[in-house]
């Protein structure tokens, strides 16, 4: 095992040139449909990523995930925008970040004290709070129709924005096309710092205190404390994904963050895998995708309704909800570590089938053993 592990470290880290480089491409051969799709599902891969920290890691069940891409969201649009304080979109991009981490911080005593069911029913009253919120304050986010959402400008270069002078390589960049190279730079950035924070010494307690709190507690681990950073640090996650969600719609609407995103994203963590990064992007890109596609291909499924029909068949939305929880009963039975660590298990046994088998040398029949001498009898006087 020990002469293996170089090679496969090496594999893997020329794999990642290669990766980055395919995952450039897209813009260059697929259009805007498919580009759409790429952006909502990084955002909720960056989003997922940080509930997958709460809940898969740390053990920390929350239903307020909304909320806090709503405060992210929203925090940008108000930021940047006007009415509003008008500040630059780069700085209001961090500063919305921050405001989605401060929220999670004033919430946080309680997730550092309560667990389980009983956090999840807490947070869910955020999300209704929260909603209750956006329909009300109509300076700040603009009541039932929203706002809209300035683009994000950073040195001089606009994302967001189409621009049909812009071209590279032939190809003309729009908004697409930019915000798939922005989205690409976050997600990257999520995805090594949730790594790095997995394997540090706090993401060592975090998975001790998700297996067992007294242990945990008594190897030293201040049990309030971690849950409390854990919530903080899955709050700011949701707030960058909220705020590329709103750079990708371009405009935020109060319902579009309500308890079913909640579940969408719990529903992310459960199919990929929990407390694994590239099991919530997995399960991020499956459960965002999947409604887009039926929305598109409804006149090619069977028992699927186009959007707008009223011959009371199944809409695409409402069929892909009912696959994707069906795939989350069928991950519960039959693989519960996820589509993660399915792909792991799969890809060891192709590996142990093309490992060569080593040659069993013969046996050799072991030499008879030389038979015991006969006991001679005592003569008995």
């Amino acid at each position: 095992m020990s002469d293996r592990l170089p090679g496969v470290l090496t594999r893997r880290r020329a794999s990642i040139p290669l990766l980055a480089v395919a995952l450039c491409l897209p813009p260059f051969y697929l259009d805007a449909f498919w580009l759409r799709i790429g952006l909502f599902s990084m955002a909720a891969a960056i989003g997922a990523i940080g509930l997958a920290l709460l809940s898969g890691t740390a053990g920390q069940l929350s239903l307020g995930h909304a909320f806090f891409l709503a405060v992210g969201a929203y925090g940008y649009a108000y930021l940047a925008g006007e009415p509003g304080p008008g500040l630059p979109p780069a700085l209001a991009a961090p500063l919305a970040v921050l405001l989605a981490g401060a929220a999670g911080g004033l919430f946080s005593p309680v997730a550092g004290r309560v667990k389980g069911i009983y956090l999840g029913i807490a947070t869910l009253a955020l999300v209704f709070l929260g909603h209750h919120v956006l329909l009300t304050a109509d300076s700040v986010t603009g009541g039932f129709n929203g706002r809209s959402v300035p683009p994000l400008t950073l040195g001089g270069f606009t994302f967001g924005a189409d621009d049909p002078h812009l071209t590279v390589l032939g190809v003309p960049f729009g908004a697409e096309e930019r915000l798939w190279f922005l989205g690409l730079g976050l997600f990257a950035f999520t995805w090594f710092t949730a790594r790095g924070l997995l394997r540090s010494r706090p993401g060592r307690a975090l998975a001790a205190l998700r297996d067992s709190e007294t242990a945990a507690a008594v190897m030293g681990v201040d049990v309030a404390r971690h849950r409390s950073a854990a919530f903080v640090v899955s709050s700011m996650y949701a707030g960058l994904a909220g705020v590329f969600l709103a750079l990708a719609f371009r405009r935020v609407v109060p319902d579009y963050f309500s308890l079913a995103l909640s579940v969408d994203y719990l529903a992310m963590i459960v199919i990929g895998g929990l407390g694994s990064v590239a099991g919530a992007t997995a399960g991020a890109v499956f459960v965002t995708a999947l409604p887009l596609l039926m929305t598109r291909y409804a006149d090619r499924l069977p028992l699927v309704a186009a959007p707008g029909s009223t011959d009371g068949a199944v809409g695409p939305t409402e069929a892909a909800r009912y696959l994707y929880g069906a795939a989350i009963v069928l991950v519960l039975l039959y693989a519960p570590d996820g589509l993660h660590g399915l792909a792991r298990r799969v890809r060891e046994r192709v590996r142990r089938r093309r490992r060569p088998r080593t040659p069993v040398p013969e046996s050799v029949p072991p030499s008879p053993r030389p038979a015991a001498a006969a006991r001679s009898k005592e003569h008995t006087p």
